[in-house]
């Protein structure tokens, strides 16, 4: 049981990479008050939470209205997520990732807490370990999100610009692996399919 929580947890924490984004979130809060730190804190997770649910439910309807298999989308989103993760590893300017000055939901919520990574790793969880274990999961990383951005001040200063991109470094890399097993796993099983 535990187990499979992780096996469930651990790709969509490495997905969201909440170290990996918190200096943006730091520099994008950076002057404002407490109390509207703490309010855009609260907004940013619930949004990013509905629109994953939403994803989470909605998501094999949409394989079946475009006529896509999980396996489609698994090898799809590992091809996709190797990406972003080389990008991350190789190409990553703060200055590219960086939204315009506009503080709100947009961009926090979406996309630096919930992108395209984190999308479709929820995906893959629903077909990989059931809709209870995703949302499980999602619930957790969300709540993990919440609380390393209501400590986001300390967490930075802590950490320095140096360690933040350390571990954004670590958590790119891990998401290329999970990248191939994803892809690897959705050719085996169309391979078996035949």
């Amino acid at each position: 049981m535990v187990q499979t929580f992780l096996l469930a947890f651990i790709p969509l924490f490495v997905a969201i990479d909440v170290f990996g984004v918190l200096p943006l979130f730091a520099g994008l809060t950076e002057g404002i008050d407490d109390n509207r730190r703490k309010t855009l804190t609260t907004e940013a997770t619930l949004t990013a939470f509905a629109v994953s649910l939403v994803f989470l439910i909605a998501g094999k309807w949409i394989f079946s209205f475009l006529g896509i298999s999980e396996s489609d989308f698994r090898i799809g989103g590992g091809i996709v997520l190797l990406v972003l993760a080389i990008k991350d590893l190789l190409f990553a300017k703060q200055a590219e990732r960086d939204p315009e000055l506009s503080i709100g939901v947009v961009p926090i919520g979406i996309p630096l807490i919930i992108g395209p990574a984190a999308l479709t790793t929820i995906i893959i969880l629903v077909d990989s370990y059931g809709y209870w274990w995703a949302i499980a999961s999602l619930l957790v990383n969300i709540l993990i999100v919440w609380l390393v951005f209501s400590q986001a001040q300390r967490i930075s200063r802590a950490m320095g610009k140096a360690g933040s991109k350390a571990v954004a470094k670590v958590f790119a890399l891990f998401l290329a692996g999970i990248a191939v097993m994803m892809v690897r796993s959705g050719i085996q099983t169309l391979l078996h399919k035949q």
